[in-house]
């Protein structure tokens, strides 16, 4: 069964804008946006999915680390990542709002939300 979320990606290639996608938020589906094997990191009522494989070898991605920094972490990150909101422990859910509007002010930016 399909798992359509919205989420907000953000591509390591600066050539690439950063989007909000209505994507297949099943770990297979994630595995092929992001590359590889899945890690994810969990923050409140949101969490980035990226490739645990490229995580010591990937093209870092800045954007992300801008991100993630201004939401209080300071990690390395590499490779695509993929931010999906959370509901509970283990359930995945759209982007909040407010991660959003973060991200549209640090890449000055306007992301608009797919149709649903």
């Amino acid at each position: 069964m399909l798992n359509h979320l919205i989420a907000l990606y953000i591509p390591a290639r600066l050539s690439e804008a950063v989007t909000m996608h209505s994507l297949d938020a099943r770990h297979t589906s994630l595995q092929i946006i992001v590359g590889g094997a899945l890690e994810s990191i969990a923050r409140g009522g949101w969490q980035v999915y990226l490739n645990a494989e490229t995580q010591t070898t990937g093209l870092s991605n800045v954007r992300a680390v801008q991100l993630l920094h201004d939401t209080g972490l300071d990690l390395p990150v590499t490779g695509n990542a993929v931010f999906l909101g959370r509901a509970g422990l283990s359930h995945d859910a759209d982007v909040p709002d407010y991660l959003i509007h973060r991200a549209e002010a640090l890449f000055d930016t306007r992301l608009i939300q797919p149709a649903a």
